[in-house]
Parts: C-alpha cells; structure tokens; sequence
C-alpha cells in the first residue's frame, strides 16, 4: 500500500507559530524525509466559507497568504501537492453520499464540533449546515487522496475518529473501496496545542492572541514581551511555575541547544532554566528575551523566504493551479471506485448493460 499524507488549512488569515509547531514544521520534516509516497497540502476555502458566507472575500484573499506561508515554511511543489479545496468537485460528490452514513446525533457529539460552535457563539437554529456537516467534509478530503496518515494537531483528533468511523462504515456496507487512515500528532508535547500569548488554552486568530510567521521582528518582541506567565511570580527571587506557563511551553517547542549557547549561556538547557525559576532568582524580562532570541532565529528565514515569494505572485498561483489539477485526478479515481462499490457507475459498468440488454432481448423473444 502508498504511504500518502493529507493534511491542511482553512485560509482564513496568514498561518501562525501554533500551526508551525502543530504541523507546519512536521509537514515539511517529512515531506523531506523520502518515506512518502504522496503528499497532498489542501488550502480548505470550501471549508472556511461555511462560516464565512458572507465574506468572501476574507476567504480569497487569504488563499494567497496561506500559499506564500505554506512556500515560506519550505513546502517543496517538486515533492507535495499543494491545491485549493473548491477546485475539486469530487470531494464535493464523496461529502454528499457519505452523509448517509452519520447522524446528526454524532455530529452533535463530536468535541471539534461542540468546542468550535461554542467558540463562533451561533445562537439557536442560526448554524450553517455546511459548518455543522464539516467533519463529513473532512472525511471527503482524507479519503478522497487515499490518505494513510493525517499530520494534525491534538484538537483535530476528535474530527479524525469520525473519518475512521465513516471509513468503516462505507467498506462494511460497500466493500474495501476506502482506505483507514490514522492520526498523527506532534512528537513534542508542547507542539500538541500551543497556548495563546493571552494564557488562553488555543492560539486563535480569532482570538487575537496569535505570533504570526510574517509578524515583523518588532511584532514578535512586543508579543513576547507581554506575554501572559506566572502570576504569582512577582519578583525575581520569587520561586516560579513553569508548568502550564506559556512562555516556558513556547520555550519547550522553540528552544534548542544552539540558541542557549548563544543567546543565553548562563545555562546549557531549558532544564537548568526552567529549575532556576522554580527555585526563584530568575526574572520574566530574562526568560522572555531568551525567547524573542529563539523566535526571531527561527522564523527570520521563514519570512525571508516569503519576501522572495511575494515578488512573483504568478508563480505561486501556478504553483496552485497545477497542484489543483494533479489533486483533482486522484480525487477522480477514489470518486470512480466510490460509485462503483454503491453500484452507481450506471455507464461504465459495461457487464450492467449487457444483462440489461440480454434481459429484453430474451423478453421480446
């Protein structure tokens, strides 16, 4: 069997340091890495217009910048499909018929679900459907690729499950037409779901509480600076909590051996930082400067990269336009042994036809 990865984002704003962690930086790890088969990056603008209908153009133009952050992060066109949701119709068709397959009862469930309604505050029957059905369109898009692993963050493993229930549910009744995917998390505990700088549990965009990957250097500091930490930590000589305390968890998943010895060599490791605190004689300013240093060494690149990339915004469309085609094929094939498992593939099942036409032929006779 192909080892392929699904894998993506509602374009909704430029990308931030929680989906770098969560699953930019993985993506790229193992786009690099040579183990894959096939890997397809999907821009979800289908996905996002559920809850954006009456702004449109939010979601346009935002297409663009999530391209030149998924570029910038060093997504290679050479080794991943990168393509837009809406330009595939089949998912479209997959969405339609496997809504046969879940009740409302599940969806209603569903933690994803339950969390992002409440996050968006919908009161009563003002819900989109489409927003409410979104897992089934989620499913569409794994299985649509065949996808034998899903790159996501912790939240999403809810939404995950229910693609897998689907999947069972569809070759149970249909035949072995699907393929099961699985989930896969970030390997550092801290990259499971990164806190906002508010000390809020998500980073969100709509939340304001996010570092983004094009935020200037003076953004970052400012963000650094201000960030939400222990408040109980009044003084420097005042023991310190490093658990749950952003600062440290965004140390956790940016600091790395080199950037201590340069930027912060009083100590070898966020191990003896981290013990300095707790026992008091370590102030905040410190500890957030030590992490500015971190943030502005690793995505400094990021956004030289994206200056490069904003010079020819025609490549980068082409980049998604060709991506979009190549996508769309495979959707077509799954799509293809979908209907034939339902038994709708009414015109190129050629043995039907012929049945059919014996059938009459022996009735007229």
């Amino acid at each position: 069997m192909s080892k392929i990865i699904l894998t993506g984002d509602r374009p909704t704003g430029q990308l931030h340091i929680g989906h770098y962690v969560g699953s930019l930086r993985r993506r790229v790890e193992l786009q690099n890495s040579g183990d894959w088969d096939e890997i397809y990056i999907m821009i979800a603008d289908a996905q996002a217009l559920t809850d954006n209908a009456d702004n449109p153009d939010k979601v346009r133009q935002n297409i663009l910048e999530v391209a030149l952050d998924y570029l910038a992060v060093g997504l290679d066109p050479e080794k991943s499909t990168l393509f837009i949701q809406s330009q595939i119709p089949e998912l479209t068709e997959l969405t339609f018929y496997y809504m046969n397959l879940v009740t409302v009862a599940r969806l209603q469930r569903n933690p994803t679900v339950k969390s992002e309604l409440k996050m968006r505050n919908f009161k009563g029957g003002s819900i989109p459907v489409g927003f409410f059905a979104y897992p089934i369109s989620q499913a569409a898009d794994i299985t649509a690729f065949q996808a034998t692993a899903v790159p996501v963050g912790e939240d999403q493993e809810p939404m995950l499950e229910q693609c897998r229930e689907i999947v069972h549910s569809f070759n149970s009744i249909y035949g072995e037409a699907l393929t099961m995917p699985n989930i896969m998390l970030p390997d550092n505990a801290a990259c499971l779901r990164l806190p906002g700088t508010d000390g809020t549990a998500k980073m969100s965009k709509s939340l304001g509480n996010c570092i983004y990957l094009a935020e200037s250097p003076e953004g970052i500091r400012k963000k650094v600076m201000s960030m939400f930490t222990d408040p109980d930590h009044l003084r420097v000589e005042d023991p310190g909590k490093t658990e749950g305390n952003p600062v440290f968890i965004y140390l956790e998943a940016f600091s790395r051996p080199e950037y201590f010895a340069e930027f912060c060599p009083d100590y070898q490791d966020l191990a003896e930082m981290k013990a300095h605190y707790e026992r008091g004689g370590l102030g905040d300013v410190k500890v957030k400067k030590f992490l500015n240093s971190c943030l502005q060494a690793e995505l400094e690149p990021i956004r030289k990269r994206r200056e490069e990339y904003q010079k020819d915004i025609g490549y980068v469309y082409e980049v998604l336009r060709k991506g979009s085609m190549a996508a769309e094929q495979k959707a077509a094939e799954t799509l293809g042994k979908v209907k034939k498992a339902m038994r709708i593939d009414y015109f190129s099942d050629e043995e039907l036809i012929r049945a059919q036409t014996e059938k009459y032929q022996a009735a007229s006779n």
